[in-house]
């Protein structure tokens, strides 16, 4: 193998090293001359105050006698030092004795210097006589022209960063030429010879010691590298000794000697290829012990491994009427029946097995007694692929174990049931809205800065009359597979406002309701005109009404969510994510979103005391709410610590058991009534 002249190691310290020479020199260059344009500025300094004080005495003496004539030799004087560019003797504002002006120099150079220096610089000493006749008799000025000073500044800063990047370059070059003497050379000479170590035989071939290196670090490589490829050829042997074990591990079940799950598949797969070109049916049955966690416990783990070996030794006893038996793991067996007729005949199987499991076994003179639960699959009524059927097989399995255990269970059967009732809970869902089986209940939301509750979110109830309350995450799915979410969701919105409106009159103006809505309603196109109609038949004030969307929902689509949500906007209401945190939301959507509040999960808040991840993340969500400029709300408060850690971190708003549990509208009324005084923690 051929090392390529881009990748060589050598090439890339080079690159690395002169950039950083040039970079150090550049640095130190600029920093010498930021030094220098200190100095000059120093120096200008120094100069005016020294022609001042050359040129003090004669204008103390030209002004104190009025002598014009003299005032004009020391302008005369002063005018000879090139960068003067102005020169005054007398009072400011009054009739100067003597004064002198000329242009400032025109160089290349002042784009760059005055900016730095300033274009003139101007400086002025007091005319006082000498004792015992201390009088003020005026002022001497000048005004210095920075333009010579940048000049020569300007060709010192160029000499010293040529200078000094150049020397820079020179010392990299230098560093780079040791380093690839040192270094570089003899690694390349290893690698060439470690590229002939032939694979099969590694530790034919030895690396040659550098010379001068024996007692560095590339001497230890040497030593160590020649040491490892002895060992890998003796593990080489190894290895292949125990691939043959390996590969019998990889395909069986340790402790039973059974084929396990991915030997199972194997064999299932060709099983089922073959019955498909007869023609002919194949079972599947899933076995699972009952209660094989409780026999562990109560007798020992060893116990239950000697356990599960009897009862496969019980079931291989079936093999003559079996394609193949196989250990799923844990407690579970599969057992594969090819070229049946009729299910009955899986069903004759199932039983038998069970009722082979019947009889006690003795383990250190204890009979144990254990019954299974067998999951039956057919192919091709209930699948066509092996990850169809044992899947299909293991839930019914399950399911079965639910209900009654000790008996089989076909799939079809379990599946019949499941559908019934999914069914008649949907049938029942249909009619809940004609027949006032569900209500509204309200929590509050209380404001930290006001110190009182501010807002409300209503949520539903499902009453049913036979099966009681159905929870909401039961019936909600089902609302939103069949459509009926979009009615039910309507009235939703219209029983909020409604009681908004009454609440309203009340004298409690400055209410606001909150109203969940669906992924199904927020992609729905007529939600935009029904929240308008409702905010107008209501009369409710702008921002009163506030509708809060999940996360994950708005992640679904989030063109189409934001067309919803803008719509939702010029309507009148108010846009809140909810369930913050347990989705995939990235910044760049959050800013682009028309959204006024930020809704914390409350998984993040029941823990936020014992876990400083959640902590960590509900800090970071507040934080991010206050740079987007929205509101932030908590919910999930049940504790005081939880209230003070959110209060301290700025949140704006929480909600939870803390203030008070969802209540009917006549209980919130009177929570409305307190404001003003403590909110109890749980309506009781």
């Amino acid at each position: 193998m051929k090392l390529e002249l881009r990748n060589s190691l050598s090439r890339k310290l080079l690159r690395v090293v002169l950039l950083s020479a040039i970079g150090v020199g550049v640095l130190l260059s600029c920093a010498q001359i930021v030094y220098d344009a200190f100095t000059t500025r120093q120096l200008i300094v120094s100069d005016a105050q020294r022609i001042l004080r050359m040129s003090a005495d004669p204008s103390t003496q030209a002004i104190y006698s009025l002598d014009r004539e003299m005032g004009a030799q020391v302008m005369e004087g002063l005018f000879q030092h090139e960068s003067i560019s102005y020169a005054s003797i007398g009072h400011e504002g009054e009739e100067l004795l003597a004064s002198k002006s000329r242009p400032p120099l025109s160089l290349p150079t002042r784009w760059l210097t005055d900016p730095i220096l300033g274009a003139e610089q101007r400086f002025s000493t007091p005319l006082i006589g000498r004792p015992p006749y201390s009088e003020y008799y005026g002022d001497l000025t000048i005004t210095l022209d920075t333009g010579l000073y940048g000049k020569g500044f300007v060709v010192d800063s160029i000499v010293i960063f040529v200078v000094g990047t150049l020397r820079a370059l020179a010392m990299g070059f230098a560093l780079y030429a040791i380093y690839q003497w040192l270094l570089t050379r003899p690694l390349t000479r290893l690698i060439g010879e470690l590229v002939q170590v032939n694979p099969d035989r590694p530790s034919e071939r030895k690396l040659p010691m550098p010379v001068g290196h024996e007692r560095n670090e590339l001497g230890l490589l040497v030593n160590t590298t020649n040491e490892l490829l002895g060992s890998i050829e003796r593990n080489m042997q190894l290895r292949r000794e125990a691939e043959s074990s390996l590969e019998r591990m990889t395909h069986y079940d340790f402790l039973t000697g059974l084929p396990n799950r991915q030997q199972l598949q194997d064999q299932l797969t060709e099983i089922l290829e073959d019955a498909a070109r007869s023609q002919r049916h194949v079972a599947v049955l899933c076995l699972g012990l009952d209660d094989f966690k409780g026999i562990n416990e109560q007798f020992s783990y060893q116990i239950g491994d000697r356990l599960l070996i009897t009862i496969a030794d019980r079931l291989r006893a079936q093999t003559g009427r079996l394609g193949v038996l196989a250990r799923l793991g844990g407690d579970q067996f599969a057992l594969i029946q090819p070229g049946i007729e009729q299910p009955y005949e899986a069903a004759e199987l199932a039983q038998r097995v069970l009722d082979t499991l019947e009889a006690p076994i003795v383990l250190d003179d204890k009979p144990v007694r254990l019954r299974a639960t067998v999951g039956i699959t057919l192919s091709p009524d209930d699948g066509d692929s092996c990850e169809k059927l044992l899947q299909k097989a293991e839930h019914t399995m399950t399911l079965a174990k639910t209900r009654s255990r000790s008996r089989y269970q076909f799939y079809v059967a379990s599946i019949d049931t499941e559908m019934r009732q999914r069914r008649e809970l949907e049938k029942d869902l249909g009619e809940a809205l004609d027949k006032a089986q569900f209500h509204l209940v309200y929590q509050p939301q209380f404001d930290y800065g006001l110190g009182r509750i501010t807002g409300v979110e209503a949520l539903i109830r499902w009453q049913h009359p036979e099966r009681g309350m159905v929870p909401p995450d039961r019936f909600i799915p089902l609302a939103e597979q069949n459509g009926s979410i979009l009615a039910i969701g309507e009235w939703v919105l219209g029983q909020a406002c409604r009681q908004l409106r009454e609440w309203h009159d009340q004298g409690f103006t400055s209410l606001r309701m909150a109203v969940n809505l669906s992924t199904v309603q927020l992609h729905h196109a007529e939600l935009p005109r029904v929240v308008s109609n409702l905010i107008q038949i209501y009369r409710l004030p702008a921002g009163s009404l506030e509708v809060e969307v999940t996360e994950t929902g708005l992640m679904e689509d989030i063109d189409l969510a934001m067309q919803s949500l803008n719509s939702l906007r010029r309507s009148g209401a108010l846009i809140a994510i909810d369930d913050f945190g347990t989705g995939y939301s990235s910044l760049s959507y959050l800013k682009s979103l028309p959204l006024d509040k930020i809704k914390i999960d409350k998984s993040f808040v029941q823990d936020l005391r014992e876990d400083d991840g959640d902590a960590t993340i509900v800090r970071a969500i507040i934080q991010m709410g206050k740079s987007l400029g929205m509101q932030v709300i908590a919910e999930g408060v049940e504790t005081r610590e939880q209230e003070a850690y959110l209060i301290a971190q700025g949140c704006n708003e929480g909600q939870g058991y803390y203030y008070s549990r969802p209540v009917p509208a006549r209980d919130l009324a009177v929570l409305l009534a307190q404001q003003g005084t403590e909110i109890p923690a749980a309506l009781s």
